[in-house]
């Protein structure tokens, strides 16, 4: 039954003009579901860790704009943010009057680039969905690009199967809705795959600097990277303090078989033990997504792999049509980058302070970057000018994107003082509204706050 399912995978890939390794790559995860496998990391086989922290590194100037001028730049950008109601790739989303995140992006590696005298390479991998919008969108900045490298790679996709069977989904309402990317995991077969690996390190550059792009935190930094390189680890992971927010996240630990660092996902957590999970006195690291590798590293790991690094399994169950639940259920076989960790020994976990991590999840998260909480200079650098506070808007009427919009048409309140805001049912802003500590918005009814309101808790 699940050969017949693997069989036509394969036949559906190659048909797709897919990567060979890729395939490959796809098959060796297929096999482990079909086997059972479900990735989880049980509590009983790891214990806590601690890191060192960036406040206690000291980095000379020229060290850290040295290893900078060997460092190449990656953004993950395959996401279309379609839990926020999007349809195009969730980096064209304004975040500043007249800037995306695609902008910021661009701005912060282009400075970087003056202020080191590096070339930074700043490459995006796009999946099939965003690659159009975000070349247009990047269009714009023709010194972008630096000669011999490509602007972006494409990650590969891989079919959605079917929890009966395991074959592939037939969807004829959509067809693009019967493939899935393999999840961030797939950097490195893409990277591999597309030769770009490889060209890296023919042009003299050492290690990268990955990071999601919609974190704009998560700029390429010269101290981290003098850091990595001073350290002559193989790979390393940015980490912060986890709090009550990140409960339910994943975070680091380390295994008690071999003493390798690992990233345990919330969707690799069995139920009986979410309650250690939870736990941020026992675990209290979690991943900001942003790592660093060495690209000899890891050449030589995938060569030894036969390109297939063998990261944990993570089975993801959704829908066919994620934004319609009541499309058939299918199972997306998934990989995450930062679970590279465990491949290599040596590797390493660095605290950094929570403004490298502002990753925009929700239109919440949305709300608090377009707000005055964060300052951007010339540097094109978020500098939290506040605490951040915390948001909770109704997802009834705030969860999509263009309703959002439309309850903030004059632009995000002043969020600066305040300490957290959260609104049920459906209020539209006026401009130039100020929220002043903890604030909560309650109606049965549409309301508006009229313009200049300062909304104080009472």
């Amino acid at each position: 039954m699940s050969s017949t399912g693997l069989d036509r995978a394969r036949a559906k890939m190659a048909e797709a003009g897919i990567d060979p390794v890729a395939i490959e790559t796809f098959a060796h995860y297929y096999r482990l579901l079909e086997h059972g496998e479900t990735g989880l990391i049980p509590e009983s086989s790891i214990e806590p860790i601690d890191s060192e922290s960036l406040s206690d590194v000291d980095v000379d100037a020229e060290t850290a704009s040295a290893a900078l001028r060997t460092t190449a730049v990656i953004k993950l950008n395959g996401g279309l943010g379609t839990s926020m109601g999007m349809e195009r790739a969730k980096s064209l989303l304004c975040v500043r009057k007249g800037m995306s995140f695609l902008d910021v992006i661009a701005r912060q590696v282009l400075h970087l680039r003056r202020e080191h005298d590096a070339r930074l390479p700043l490459l995006f991998m796009n999946s099939f969905r965003t690659s159009t919008d975000t070349m247009d969108a990047l269009a714009r900045y023709a010194d972008l690009p630096v000669d011999g490298l490509p602007l972006e790679f494409l990650q590969n996709r891989e079919p959605k199967l079917l929890p009966k069977d395991l074959t592939p989904v037939v969807w004829g309402r959509d067809t693009d809705l019967e493939w899935c990317p393999p999840g961030h995991g797939d950097l490195y077969t893409a990277l591999r795959g597309t030769g770009l690996l490889q060209t890296l390190i023919d042009q003299g550059y050492e290690r990268v600097f990955v990071s999601n792009s919609d974190n704009l935190g998560a700029v390429p930094d010269a101290s981290i990277a003098g850091w990595f390189a001073e350290s002559g680890a193989p790979f390393a992971i940015e980490a912060v303090r986890r709090t009550p927010s990140d409960r339910k996240g994943g975070h680091f630990a380390r295994r008690t078989s071999d003493g390798r660092i690992v990233l345990r996902e919330t969707a690799q957590t069995s139920k009986q033990d979410r309650a250690a999970l939870a736990d941020l006195d026992r675990h209290r690291f979690c991943s900001t997504n942003n790592l660093w590798f060495d690209l000899r590293a890891m050449a030589e790991a995938l060569d030894a792999r036969h390109g297939i690094l063998g990261l944990p399994l993570i089975r993801n169950v959704k829908t066919v049509d994620p934004a319609d639940p009541s499309t058939p259920e299918v199972i997306q076989i998934e990989t995450a980058m930062g679970a590279a960790i465990e491949v290599f020994e040596g590797a390493r976990t660095i605290e950094v302070g929570r403004d490298r991590f502002v990753p925009v999840k929700t239109t919440n998260d949305l709300l608090v970057l377009r707000s005055d909480v964060y300052d951007v200079g010339n540097d094109f650098v978020l500098d939290p000018a506040a605490g951040v506070p915390f948001v909770d808007l109704d997802p009834e009427y705030y969860k999509l994107v263009p309703e959002f919009e439309r309850r903030f048409p004059q632009g995000a309140p002043s969020l600066r003082a305040a300490t957290s805001l959260k609104v049920s049912g459906d209020w539209t802003f006026g401009p130039k509204v100020k929220v002043v500590g903890d604030v909560t918005l309650e109606s049965g009814a549409a309301e508006r706050v009229p313009p200049g309101s300062v909304l104080e808790h009472d």
